[in-house]
Parts: C-alpha cells; structure tokens; sequence
C-alpha cells in the first residue's frame, strides 16, 4: 500500500478566526459532597430480599448547608453567562471574538471574585457545618466521611485558559485511502464547527432584537368591573440595549463564512445598527415616538431576517 505525506490545509475561514478570536476554557471545579455507603446499601437489600450490589445508598455529606448552596449556584451562574458570553468550540473551549475579550477577562474576575468569596465563607463555618450534619445523620453519621478544611478547600477551584485558535496545516505520512478519508472528515470538522457558531450568532442576535421588540411594547389590562382595557408601558432596561450594540460592535470585527446566511447576518446586524444609532434607555422610557420607532423598525428586521 503506497504511502503520501498528507497535509490537512487549514480552511481559509478558520484561518481567518485565528486573527479575530481566542479560544478559552473555563474550569470549575467543586466538592461533590456525597459518599456512598455501602454498609447502608447491604442493610436495605437484605431487608427486600434483594442480593447484594442491586442497589447503592448514596449519603448527602451537607444537606441544607446554605453556604455550600451558595457555591453551587454560583458555579451555575459562571455556566449561564460562559454560554451567553461566548460561542461552543468543542466539548471544553468556547470561542471569544478578540473585541470580546476585555470585557470577557473583566467579568470573569468578577464570577472569580464571587467564587472564591463564596468558598472562603464555607471553609470558615465547615467545623459547624460537620458538628451539624452528626445530629442531623443520626446513626448514619461517619465522621471518617469529612476531610479536614484545609483539604476540601482543594477541591473548589475556577480557572481561566486562553489559547490560540490552531491555524496551523496538521502533517503525518498516511496511506493514500486514508488520507483522502482524513481530508474528507476534516473539512467536514471544521465546516460543522463554524457553522455551528454561526447558529449561535444567528440565534444571540435573534433573542436580543426579540427582547427589545418586547421591551418596547405594551401591556394590557382590562377592568373586571368595566371591561376597560388599558394599556402600561413595559420595563426597558438598560443592559438588554447595550448588549444589543455591544453584539453589532463586535460582528463587525468577527465574521466566520461567506456564504448566504452570514450575508443574511451581515445585513440583519447593519440594519439593528441602524435602528439603535443614538438611541439611548432613557428615550425609550420617556418617548413613545422613540419607543414605537424602534419597536416598528425592530419587527420588521425581525421578520426578513427570521
């Protein structure tokens, strides 16, 4: 079987990611604080009738403890702004547009600070936190199940990896069958990935001019007694119409394909551009004009671009 030396040429798009963005991976970890008991288990399966090992017992090391809550919900919320913040890459990187970058390291530092505030005040109360759980077990209660402090601190991090995206032609010496098959799925790799990005984009500016075209409707409320029906103006905030011209900011400077939906994109984000230029929260609170002109304009962005 003949051999060739076989290069995978990146495809021009994914080069021109490596100038326009950054791939970063954001790693949480947490104590689980669980431990399975197996003794418990055997007890319960010998009391069905069961054979041993069909079933697990798994003892909750901190129920109701509010300051390890604290922790998890925290992690959820770094989860919730990572996929509204960034694009999915692969299974552990996110893509962050080098514009984006600042404000992402800046807000990061901000869930670091959180996090870490958060874990420093359950390490201080862990002591009680076990005297607690040993009335609250009962006869389950192990105290061997409870590292000390200073090890469980080791168990909560957040972290922060910024790479490059890989632009690089990726060589190796292959048969010829298979380095016609590895160029098939590379580019078939690399396509899907950036297409996939591309949703996302497609899909973030879709739920922001959605936002806004609510924001900047009515609600409306009829009288049980008169059958009048009136209308209020709904809340707009502020921070749903800079992330709308903080999202036109940055596609400008990050665009992925040359193809028929980015194009679609690229005129979609013009048009946003458009309809928000000088236009500020505080108009949107107090003219209805300014109001009704950017809702108007918005829906009918909406309904091409959808």
């Amino acid at each position: 079987m003949h051999e060739q030396s076989m290069e995978l040429e990146t495809p021009k798009h994914l080069i021109s990611l490596s100038t326009s963005a950054v791939l970063v991976s954001v790693d949480v970890r947490t104590w689980t604080a669980t431990k399975q008991d197996r003794n418990i288990a055997d007890e319960v399966t010998d009391k069905k009738k069961a054979d041993r090992g069909s079933g697990k017992f798994v003892k909750s090391l901190l129920q109701g403890n509010l300051q390890y809550r604290d922790i998890i919900n925290c992690r959820q919320k770094i989860y919730n702004w990572l996929s509204q913040s960034a694009y999915r890459w692969n299974h552990s990187q996110d893509l962050v547009p080098t514009a984006d970058l600042p404000r992402f390291t800046r807000e990061f530092s901000m869930y670091e600070d959180l996090f870490n505030k958060y874990v420093d005040d359950f390490i201080a109360q862990y002591p009680q936190a076990v005297s607690n759980q040993a009335m609250q077990q009962g006869d389950m209660y192990d105290s061997s199940d409870y590292p000390t402090a200073d090890e469980v601190r080791q168990k909560f991090a957040l972290n922060l990896y910024v790479s490059e995206v890989p632009e690089q032609d990726f060589r190796c010496q292959v048969s010829n069958d298979l380095a016609r098959d590895l160029k098939i799925n590379y580019q078939r790799q690399t396509e899907g990935i950036v297409k996939n990005v591309l949703s996302q984009q497609i899909d973030r500016v879709t739920k922001v001019m959605e936002s806004i075209s609510h924001c900047c409707g009515y609600k409306e409320f009829t009288s049980q007694k008169t059958g009048e029906v009136t209308q209020q103006k709904r809340k707009i905030y502020g921070s749903t119409l800079q992330k709308a011209k903080e999202l036109c900011e940055t596609y400008t400077q990050f665009k992925l394909l040359d193809n028929e939906d980015s194009q679609k994109l690229d005129d979609t984000i013009a048009s946003l551009g458009n309809v928000l230029s000088g236009v500020t929260t505080e108009q949107l609170k107090e003219s209805d004009v300014a109001r009704k002109r950017v809702k108007n304009g918005i829906d009918d962005i909406l309904s091409k671009f959808i």
